[in-house]
């Protein structure tokens, strides 16, 4: 039998109505494109030489976590799982003979798959995704083949986008600002023509673009969709609570600040831009408290990993992150590593989060997050429902926000770079290859090659298979004693390696980090499939 409610308590509960839409938060997840935590002044302090007011706002407002990871150290392997709440490496990879070149990539994930949208959803939320995409579309064609540059019909809506995985209104770019096709796509509908042929950044992709599209204009131009967004939901008369997605361009290249930004910064243009990046956080901030929606807001600001080696006032050149330390900026703050390697400054990133009321103001967070635990965090704020399955290895981190010293919900952290996988536990950190897990094209050192040649010359030839994990061929850290990774204990502390080795075993294995029946990985997982040839045995 239905439980009878008494008639007063009915009222009561429709007049508390925004006391229950406090309980279900909105939600505004801001991820900026390779900034490091450097850049921002609330973490590198004196080695910072960019002003970030606002981060530095949200740091005083809410609680500034300092052990914060990205699960990946480049852009899609990372969105992935922030959008999923599971490791990039557990989805099969898609079918390179259908993905077209940059933006015209193919969907990463399957339609369907479980997302934060999604999840949220349950719980009556009504999600927006504004800003870079870069987890792939299928747009329609005027042929048979592969999407790509010579063949979209820019007339037709995408066949998958955004709307696929939850979301109720979405304004895209669909890759990075460096990759074509540059023109904006809302709600699965292309804006305008795309009958130009554009380029920007060092690295001179020319490719289709709308006639109207200029790479200054765009931080602006995803600002002020997010603030139409925000307020729409502040006017709306039903009140029903929102999680809008909003992905910044920048400060990736090109290196491109707005003509109002241009010369704010002693550092030159990256430090420019890093301003505007600054500028459109605090843009959003101002859109919430004109609202009225800032007291029943989660808003999180972050970066989806670290700084690239070659970002700074050149276009793209490698190992400009010289020059720039050079000039007293620390993009990757303390730490070693940059963009696409397995090092602390390649994935740590900053993290603030402020939910007025309910996470500590001015808290300092010293635990291990990871983004991947966005979708469980968010999950329990909105008291959304989520299956057996979903978001399988995102832990929730929502005892963190009101106690920032509490004991750390999560155990370990898999984190994988272009080329290597790493886990930490504690203070250690287990990095499985001898290198920085990434080509040293752009100036991430010791890059694969030097370092596996090294390593299989020390011991002495090649190894088979199995004994790549030896501690000959592996790097453990402290990252207590050794935040900056100098010191390799591999040799000196074998048991611990044979511990992580245990640990991230069983990780890969079970399908899951969260407690639970064992999953299906949705392709076997090799830690060393992206080696050098010449490393095994024959």
């Amino acid at each position: 039998m239905m439980p009878r409610f008494p008639f007063f308590l009915v009222l009561a509960l429709l007049a508390c109505g925004g006391a229950m839409a406090q309980d279900r938060p909105n939600i505004v997840l801001v991820v900026a494109d390779d900034l490091g935590i450097g850049d921002v002044k609330a973490y590198g302090g004196e080695r910072c030489k960019i002003d970030t007011p606002n981060f530095d706002r949200l740091a005083r407002e809410g609680v500034r976590f300092t052990d914060a990871h990205a699960t990946a150290s480049s852009c899609i392997a990372s969105r992935m799982a922030i959008m999923t709440g599971r490791y990039a490496w557990r989805y099969a990879a898609p079918d390179a003979a259908t993905d077209g070149p940059w933006g015209y990539l193919t969907p990463r994930l399957e339609p369907g798959t479980p997302t934060l949208a999604t999840v949220l959803k349950r719980a009556g939320y009504r999600s927006g995704y504004v800003g870079k995409w870069h987890l792939g579309t299928l747009m329609s064609t005027k042929d048979s083949k592969p999407q790509g540059p010579g063949n979209v019909d820019y007339e037709t809506p995408l066949r998958v986008g955004p709307a696929e995985y939850g979301f109720d209104f979405s304004f895209i770019l669909p890759g990075s600002l460096d990759m074509y096709p540059y023109a904006f796509i809302r709600d699965g509908a292309w804006v305008g023509p795309v009958t130009a042929t554009k380029a920007f950044s060092g690295f001179q992709r020319s490719g289709p673009a709308a006639p109207d599209f200029e790479d200054h204009l765009v931080l602006d131009t995803l600002t002020k969709e997010a603030e139409a967004f925000l307020s729409e939901a502040g006017a709306a008369e039903k009140k029903e609570p929102f999680f809008l997605y909003v992905g910044l361009t920048s400060p990736h290249s090109p290196i491109s600040p707005g003509k109002a930004f241009q010369g704010k910064s002693a550092l030159g243009p990256y430090g420019d831009l890093v301003m505007e990046t600054d500028a459109c956080l605090g843009r959003i901030l101002d859109a919430l408290d004109r609202t009225g929606l800032a007291k029943g807001t989660i808003v999180v600001a972050t970066s989806d990993h670290g700084p690239a080696a070659y970002a700074g006032n050149e276009p793209e050149a490698p190992g400009q992150y010289k020059k720039m330390q050079a000039a007293g900026h620390y993009s990757n703050g303390d730490y070693r590593g940059f963009k696409f390697d397995i090092y602390e400054g390649a994935h740590r990133v900053p993290f603030l989060v402020r939910w007025p009321g309910k996470a500590a103001s001015g808290g300092v967070c010293p635990r291990v997050v990871g983004l991947v635990d966005l979708m469980a965090t968010f999950a329990g704020a909105a008291k959304a429902r989520m299956v057996d399955g979903e978001g399988a290895d995102s832990v929730s981190f929502l005892t963190l926000l009101e106690n920032p010293t509490a004991e750390a919900p999560r155990r370990n952290l898999v984190v994988t770079s272009d080329t290597a996988f790493s886990i930490r536990r504690g203070a250690l950190k287990l990095i499985l290859g001898p290198g920085c897990g990434a080509s040293s094209q752009w100036g991430n050192e010791p890059g694969d090659d030097v370092a596996w040649q090294t390593a299989v010359a020390a011991f002495g030839h090649p190894p088979t298979l199995s004994e790549l994990g030896l501690p000959q061929f592996v790097q453990l850290y402290n990252l207590t004693k050794d935040p900056k990774e100098t010191k390799n204990l591999a040799q000196d502390q074998p048991d611990d390696v044979s511990t992580l080795l245990e640990q991230i075993d069983t990780v890969v294995a079970s399908g899951r980090t969260t407690p639970g029946d064992w999953l299906e990985n949705d392709r076997p997982v090799n830690y060393f499939e992206k080696i050098p040839p010449f490393v095994l045995a024959k």
